[in-house]
């Protein structure tokens, strides 16, 4: 979409009326909603490894629980780390030089879009979690050592140390996990359940509303357009496929919240600047304005949904 200054959005007249409250109230009232939420359940505890070591198939109790292992172990045993590594490496990469060309190509203008929002926070995504497989494989290399060194010693009465050594060595693997892993695994898990919804809510409105509509007066269609609003969900949906990252409902609030801080950030940039909105639905000017705003906040929902479920259903294929 062209970036162009437009004249009125800075007046009183434009932000005091009745339209521009309602609006607000759409947007205000989920986010208070969400933080309550994120008070009530959200736990900063991060675990060493889940008490049935690689099982996906917890018990229910325990998906909420937030795991180091997860962050870095294959859906499926038989999967090897690296190759999760590998993909997150290669997705970063590929999410890194988009970024760059569309910013030595538009500027700073990027960021003044929802989508270019999202785009950088999965590419954060996968560089976080390219960090974290790295020192999940160095993890995975330690474990298959022992578990080749405890093989040797055979079924003799050797054997009566095997339980008291392997458990001396989670003790200290706890130990040595720093407050600092434990930390970043918890802010992956939010971005990573953050990214999803906001993601599939990108490319819906994008291909469903935007592109057969206003495509051909407001919008340009380039390779890097439909780039921007495919590449993004296509590598996400695959690190879902391959991670073991559990997908608990409560955190849809950091998706509200997500969504509502754009919001905010555009009325605050209107209120100083003239400028036209990056998307035609966030015009307050139109009557239909909280129809709109209504509309796009419900959307959340079945783009929330359908990653929870495409979550759930992988977790019944690979347990």
């Amino acid at each position: 979409m062209k970036f162009q200054s437009v004249d009125g959005f800075t007046s009183l007249d434009y932000w005091l009326n009745w339209r521009v409250f309602l609006c607000a109230v759409w947007v205000l009232s989920p986010m208070i909603v969400s933080l309550f939420v994120l008070w009530k359940f959200e736990d900063s505890s991060v675990k060493t490894q889940r008490r049935n070591g690689n099982d996906v198939g917890d018990s229910e109790r325990n998906d909420n629980n937030l795991c180091i292992d997860d962050a870095w172990r294959p859906s499926l045993r038989q999967i090897h780390p690296a190759w999760l590594l590998g993909f997150r490496i290669l997705a970063f990469c590929f999410l890194l030089a988009s970024n760059i060309v569309r910013l030595a190509y538009r500027g700073w203008r990027i960021y003044y879009y929802y989508t270019q929002w999202t785009f950088s926070l999965i590419a954060i995504y996968f560089g976080m979690g390219s960090l974290l497989s790295v020192y999940g494989c160095f993890q995975y290399k330690k474990e298959m050592s022992k578990r080749v060194t405890f093989d040797q010693v055979g079924n003799d009465a050797e054997n009566g140390f095997r339980s008291p050594l392997i458990n001396g060595e989670n003790e200290k693997r706890k130990t040595s996990d720093s407050k600092m892993l434990r930390s970043c695994v918890h802010f992956f898990q939010i971005i990573f359940q953050m990214s999803a919804g906001a993601a599939v809510l990108t490319d819906s409105i994008y291909w469903i509303v935007i592109f057969p509509f206003l495509s051909l007066q407001d919008y340009e269609m380039s390779f890097m357009t439909v780039n921007l609003h495919t590449s993004n969900l296509v590598l996400l949906l695959c690190d879902t496929t391959l991670n073991r990252l559990r997908f608990p409902l409560f955190r849809f609030s950091y998706f509200i919240l997500w969504t509502g801080f754009f919001v905010i950030f555009q009325w605050i940039l209107h209120v100083f600047v003239s400028v036209g909105w990056p998307y035609p639905f966030l015009d307050l000017s139109m009557r239909m304005a909280p129809l709109w705003y209504l509309l796009v906040a419900l959307l959340h929902l079945p783009s929330y949904g359908f990653y929870a479920i495409f979550v759930k259903i992988k977790q019944k294929l690979t347990t």
